[in-house]
Formats: C-alpha cells, sequence, structure tokens
C-alpha cells in the first residue's frame, strides 16, 4: 500500500514500493522508488513497466532531491519593500484581488498577460485547470513556451489534418527506415513522439535490418549512432525536404498506399516542389546532390519508412515549412497511417474532435499585429506588448511553471519589461530568474506530492499506453493543490474575490464537461443522464475526478456501464505498472477533422509561403558563423538545473566549434570566446570539437543564472550563460515559432 492523495489517511509501511511514471519529461519511464518512513531510499526503472521495461535517464533518479531541495519554495512569497518574504495563502490572494481587480476593471482582461511553461504538460493540474482559469480570465495576451519550441507542428497539423493536436509520430517499433532532421532523442528522451529508451528502440530498427539516417548540423550522440549522418547548414533543412519530394515526384515514385482517394491537393505540392531539385539546393544545403536523390530513392523504396522532424527544424525561419514536409513525404511515399509508418496514437482519455476549418490569425498583437495562433501570440513579441504604451498594454503578467527571461528571444528586453509591469503573480517551485520579478509568488505541488497521469504525452505515444501515478506524499495541512490554487485565482479575475468556494467552483466545472458530453451526439454518454454521470465518477474533486470521467467515456472505458471489461481510473490503479492498450492502428480517413474528411496536402496560407522559401536558395551566404542549440540529457528546462547531480561534473554551457574554425579564429582548447549577434553578447568557455559542422557553433539553452534576487544556490553556482541574449526575436512568419536556430553571431577570443 502507498499513500495516495485520494486516500490520504494511509500511511506509508516502514518499507514500500511506490510506482510512478516519471513527470520529467517526454518519455513517460516507469520509476520504481523505495521509501521507508518518509525518505526516498532508492529509485530504479520499474522493470515490470508496460512501456519502458526499466529504461531509466539520469533525471529520473533525482526526484527525491527535488522534493528535498532546500530551495524548493515550500509557502507563498510576497514582495515587500523590494523582498520576497514568507505569507500565509489567504495574505497572498488577498493582496493578488487587491492589484489584478482594479487592472481588469480599467484595461480589461487584455490587460493582463499569462506566459505558460513547458512543465504545466507534465502535470494534471497544468493540463486541466490551467485551461480552465484562461477561460475564465479570457485575455487574448497569452503566450507559452509552444511558440519557442514545437507550434510549426501544430499549423501543419492543423491545415493538413484539421486539428492542431493530431499530430503523427514514427511508429518506431516496426519501421524499416527512419529519416531523423533536427533531433538527437539519445539527448532529449524524444519530443512530440513519446517513447521510452529512444536508443533501444533506433538499434530495433537496425537489428529488424533497416536503416536510420539523422540529417544535423552537427554529429550528436544520436547521429553516431545512426547508419548514416547528414551535416546540413541550419535552417536549410525545408530545402532538402523539398527536394526528397522533388525527386519522388520527377521520378513517379509517389504511391499514396491506404490513402489513395483520400488526400487532396497533390497536383498543388508537385508544383510547389518544383524548381527545388537537389541541383538547386544542394549548394545552400550543404548536402550534395547525389546523397539528395539517393535518401529520396531509399525513402520511396523502403517497404516501411517514417520521416520525423523535432524542435532543430522547428525552431527556424522556415519551420513550418519543414514541419509541412515531412507529412507531405510521409504521404506520398505511401507511409502515414500505416504500421511502420507515420501514425496516431489514440490516447485512453481521447475524446471525439469536431470537424472545422482550421485557422490562424483570430486576432493579432496589439504591436505589430502578428496573428495569433492556437489561441495564443508569439512569445518573441511579449516584451514589446508590456513595454509600449497606448490602449491594450499589458500592464499584469502571471505566470504559470514558466521562466521565459532564460527560455525565450531577446531576453534582456524582456527583463527589463517585466521589471515594468504594475503587478505579476507567479506559480512556480522557485524563485527564478522570472519569478524574482513576481509581486506574489505561489508554489505549486512538487511532483511527488500530487497524481499524475500523461495527458499530452499518451497523445503523442508510439504505442498505446495508459498509466496513472497516485501521489507519494500528502501536501502539507493547509496547502492548496495546483488545481485549487489555479481555481482560487480564476475565482479574483472573475470578481468572486479572494475566498471563493473552490469546492462548488469545482463541481461546476466538472458538471460544464459532463453536460458537454451527454449533450454531444458523438459522444459514448450522449443522452445519459448528467446528475447519473455526476453520481457515479469516482475520484473526489480535481484532475483525479476529471481524468476518470475521460477514461471511461474514452475509446477503451467502460462508459459508465455500457462495457465491463473497459477502462476506469480504479482499473488503472489496480495496475500500478501501466496498461498496454497495443500497438498504434490506421485512424484514416475516419479520423480527419478536416471539413473534406480528406488530408489537406496543400493548405493556401502554406503553398503561399513556398515564395520566400524559394527565393532564400539564392540568398546570399551569411558571412561569419551561424548559432544552433543543443541538449544534454542531464537537463530538461532552467528549472532542472537547481538539483546538484545534474550539474555535476565537466561544464556542459559551452560554446561548440570546429577544430579548423577554432584554429583560424584563434581560440584555444580551455578557452573563451564573445559571442555576439544583433541583439547581444556573451562570453562562455568554448569546446573544440569536429563534431561541429565547419561555420557552425552551438550553445545550451536554459542556462544563465546570474540574475540578482533568485534563489538557486546550485544553479548560481554553476551558472551558464543565456543563450537567449544572443536571439533577435525573428519568427517564423507562419506559425510565430522563434528563431533561435540559424541566428547569425560573430566569434571572437575573449
Amino acid at each position: 500500500m502507498h499513500t495516495s492523495a485520494r486516500f490520504p489517511g494511509v500511511s506509508p509501511p516502514e518499507l514500500a514500493i511506490h510506482y510512478r511514471t516519471c513527470p520529467l519529461c517526454e518519455a513517460t519511464c516507469g520509476l520504481e522508488i523505495s521509501h521507508r518512513n518518509g525518505e526516498i531510499v532508492r529509485i530504479r526503472g520499474d522493470r515490470a513497466d508496460v512501456f519502458s521495461h526499466g529504461f531509466i535517464c539520469p533525471k529520473g533518479s533525482t526526484l527525491g532531491k527535488l522534493e528535498k531541495d532546500p530551495d524548493r519554495l515550500r509557502a507563498p512569497l510576497i514582495k515587500r519593500n523590494g523582498k520576497h518574504e514568507e505569507a500565509t495563502w489567504d495574505e497572498a490572494f488577498e493582496l493578488i484581488d487587491s492589484k489584478i481587480t482594479p487592472i481588469i476593471s480599467e484595461h480589461g482582461a487584455n490587460g493582463v498577460g499569462v506566459y505558460l511553461g513547458n512543465p504545466n504538460v507534465h502535470s494534471m493540474s497544468g493540463v486541466l485547470y490551467t485551461r480552465a482559469f484562461l477561460k475564465m480570465l479570457r485575455s487574448k495576451n497569452l503566450f507559452s513556451a509552444a511558440t519557442v519550441d514545437q507550434m510549426p507542428k501544430h499549423v501543419s497539423s492543423g491545415h493538413l489534418f484539421g486539428h492542431p493536436d493530431l499530430i503523427p509520430v514514427p511508429d518506431l517499433d516496426r519501421t524499416g527506415y527512419l529519416l531523423m532532421l533536427g533531433a538527437n532523442p539519445y539527448e532529449s528522451n524524444g519530443s512530440l513522439a513519446t517513447a521510452p529508451d529512444w536508443p533501444g528502440r533506433l538499434e530495433g530498427i537496425r537489428e529488424r535490418g533497416g536503416k536510420v539516417v539523422v540529417v544535423d548540423p552537427r554529429k550528436t550522440r544520436t547521429a553516431r549512432a545512426a547508419d548514416e549522418h547528414i551535416p546540413i547548414r541550419p535552417g536549410t533543412d525545408p530545402m532538402f525536404l523539398f527536394a526528397l519530394a522533388n525527386v519522388i515526384f520527377d521520378e513517379g515514385l509517389v504511391d499514396l498506399g491506404i490513402l489513395e482517394g483520400h488526400v487532396a491537393g497533390l497536383d498543388e505540392v508537385a508544383a510547389a516542389v518544383d524548381g527545388f531539385g537537389p541541383e538547386t539546393v544542394a549548394h545552400r544545403c550543404g548536402v550534395p546532390a547525389a546523397t539528395i536523390r539517393r535518401v529520396a530513392d531509399e525513402l520511396a523504396a523502403a517497404e516501411a519508412a517514417a520521416v520525423y522532424g523535432r524542435i532543430g527544424t522547428h525552431t527556424a525561419e522556415f519551420g513550418t515549412m519543414a514541419s509541412w514536409m515531412v507529412d507531405v513525404l510521409n504521404v506520398i511515399t505511401g507511409n502515414l497511417d500505416r504500421p511502420g509508418g507515420a501514425m496516431f496514437s489514440r490516447s485512453a482519455h481521447e475524446q471525439p474532435r469536431s470537424r472545422r476549418h482550421f485557422q490562424t490569425g483570430r486576432w493579432g498583437s496589439r504591436v505589430r499585429g502578428l496573428p495569433e495562433t492556437r489561441g495564443e501570440l508569439p512569445v518573441s513579441v511579449l516584451a514589446e506588448e508590456i513595454l509600449e504604451p497606448g490602449e491594450g498594454q499589458i500592464k499584469a503578467m502571471i505566470t504559470i511553471a514558466g521562466n521565459p527571461i532564460l527560455s525565450t528571444p531577446d531576453s534582456d528586453r524582456l527583463d527589463e519589461a517585466f521589471a515594468s509591469l504594475e503587478f505579476m503573480v507567479s506559480v512556480d517551485l522557485y524563485l527564478n530568474e522570472t519569478t524574482r520579478h513576481a509581486d506574489v509568488l505561489l508554489p505549486g505541488a512538487a511532483p511527488l506530492r500530487r497524481p499524475h497521469y500523461d495527458f499530452a504525452f499518451y497523445q503523442l505515444s508510439v504505442r498505446n499506453i495508459a498509466n496513472f501515478s497516485p501521489a507519494l506524499y500528502e501536501l502539507p495541512a493547509g496547502t492548496p493543490d495546483e488545481w485549487e490554487l489555479l481555481l482560487r485565482l480564476g475565482a479574483v479575475v472573475t470578481g468572486q474575490g479572494a475566498h471563493p468556494d473552490i469546492a462548488a467552483l469545482d463541481d461546476g466545472l466538472f458538471a460544464m464537461t459532463v453536460g458537454s458530453a451527454v449533450g454531444d451526439p458523438s459522444s459514448r454518454i450522449h443522452g445519459r443522464s448528467p446528475e447519473e454521470i455526476f453520481a457515479a465518477t469516482d475520484g473526489g474533486r480535481g484532475p483525479v475526478r476529471m481524468l476518470d470521467f475521460l477514461i471511461r467515456t474514452g475509446p477503451y472505458g467502460d462508459g459508465y456501464g455500457e462495457d465491463n471489461d473497459g477502462l476506469s481510473l480504479n482499473r488503472l490503479e489496480d495496475s500500478p505498472h501501466g496498461v498496454d492498450l497495443g500497438p498504434l492502428q490506421p485512424r484514416l480517413p475516419g479520423d480527419l477533422c478536416t471539413p473534406s474528411r480528406k488530408v489537406e496536402l496543400a493548405p493556401e496560407a502554406l503553398i503561399a509561403d513556398v515564395s520566400r522559401l524559394r527565393a532564400a536558395i539564392d540568398r546570399t551566404p551569411m558571412s561569419g558563423f551561424v548559432l544552433i542549440g543543443r541538449r544534454h540529457v542531464r537537463s530538461n528546462n532552467s528549472w532542472m538545473h537547481n538539483v546538484d547531480v545534474l550539474v555535476k561534473g565537466k561544464e556542459r554551457c559551452t560554446l561548440q566549434m570546429n577544430t579548423a574554425d577554432a584554429h583560424r579564429i584563434g581560440v584555444v582548447p580551455g578557452g573563451h570566446a564573445k559571442v555576439s549577434s544583433a541583439a547581444g553578447s556573451v562570453v562562455t568557455p568554448v569546446e573544440i570539437t569536429d563534431d561541429m559542422m565547419p561555420g557552425v557553433v552551438s550553445l545550451p539553452h536554459g542556462w544563465g543564472h546570474d540574475f540578482e534576487g533568485a534563489r538557486l544556490s546550485v544553479a548560481s553556482a554553476r551558472p551558464g550563460v543565456n543563450s537567449n541574449r544572443l536571439s533577435t526575436g525573428e519568427m517564423d512568419p507562419v506559425s510565430g515559432n522563434a528563431v533561435l536556430n540559424g541566428i547569425p553571431v560573430e566569434v571572437i577570443p575573449a
């Protein structure tokens, strides 16, 4: 028996084992946590986990360190006379009410901006109740980490498949040929493709006689393990992909496979890639034309193949073009929606999606009129929306589990902007480089003190899996869970005051969810009594109750008595190693959300951007260097840098550069370099390596822990430098995603 948020009266035995899904990255690895009298004895991989089978990376074993971190906040902080001091929860919310309410009264909801950080998608409350809070606030000034990471994929998927979350993933366990661009899963554990043990899965492709090809400016750990590494100049991935499609059309190799008759726009795509022949783009990509032709032929000839592009392709000036062409190649080679190709997950909590015409630009940013995408504005414009005077100016900010001053572009200006706000609230575990500006800081629950289910990542899983983890520890008496403080914030911004009835708010939210489902003809419980469903749902309150409802009404659920063998939260609790729901299955055309019920291969918004890409082919090459990012297996965003076991050892915040480049400019091993862009400069240690393509340098993101006022004792001892001081705020115009790769920089010895 283990302590559970649902059974708070149960105490842990003298020695117990707690099984849990790791919440620190997208891989969803199973953990086995041995604990005694409230102390964690050991964390290792759960060998019985149905998905990860014991695989674990260095991050997963540190959850106990995070729980005990003395810098982690346990009580609210209020800034008094420029210093943060502990306060009661009532004091914190009363101050928020006294400051936010007048701002909304005078400037409207848009006077309050919101930034959502990456950890929100690793939290049940972050997924479900942040959404509820945003609906209560109704501000159009929403920003998130998505526009420094993955927005191109949401945009291309929205246009092609009708929904921005209908994202195909490579069927790693059955494919015979994997073409991977801008991804380094040996370090990142995968992204927008949930799979524990990427190294083992990639090795499995080779053991089956298949081939793994990695396209990247740097010979990453993943590239070194692949069958072939193809160096490419940063930012030219879409030209390479267009050229592959050009060869497939030109040589008559197009084969739609099972999607024959379910694809629109094939002729328009053929016309779009015309003129992007291998010989035309080779000089810009740095990839020989013969290599491009060979890869295109291999891709078309493979019995089962998948093209997969990730953050290196998204965080560039043509990020949406690259994302689009990845899916185009999977379609025209007959590899979309077939085993071994690129397929769609079916999560246990999935609900029916409505068919609609996907669109962006329903509103625009105040200063430059840049279009909204998926309900949010590009984070690259956040600073100007705060600093530029005029009607609609952001006067207050709420940040939730984010550190945009380190993780978003032009960070020095954003630091200035946050300092100018009339009021700021942050929900976070730490007083970090961003939250040091907060007038009120509300600590969320640490990972081991909240139940866990991966809403976001089971929608992107390479195998259909469901796993629920109850909380290991209770929250301290009087401490609200994260969902409760988000509802309380929602009550403040809707004029209900600082002391609302949280239970009534939660019941109202749940009743709305149930009412929507019983009124939806496509729902499994359409026409049922809301009162019956409300009474039968297990789990008490909060996200656990909501999860039980979503599981039971999902594709594998019991349907509230409709299928006695179906899933429910109780069954998940009885399966601590997870429930294996089987390999991915073909889902098209039935699950397409486009009005035409076809894959719309040539959306107008994407076809219109081809001319911009075509013009870039003959652009004069940049002199000097271009900067790209980098991941490390022990680092996932800035907040993990305060865990000593993850940052100890060899310095990792270094500028990697090619040996010949270093010799040419006079940088020596162990030396330092000054890196300058149009936005700013940093001085950093240099790591000289032939893994780097000539003319390309690399800095990792998420560092720069040298801001006065933050309380990160471990991170501040090894601060590194903030690579976003070099990002200029340029964006991919189709998605609004920040350009963080291919930034022109000057490098000189320091």
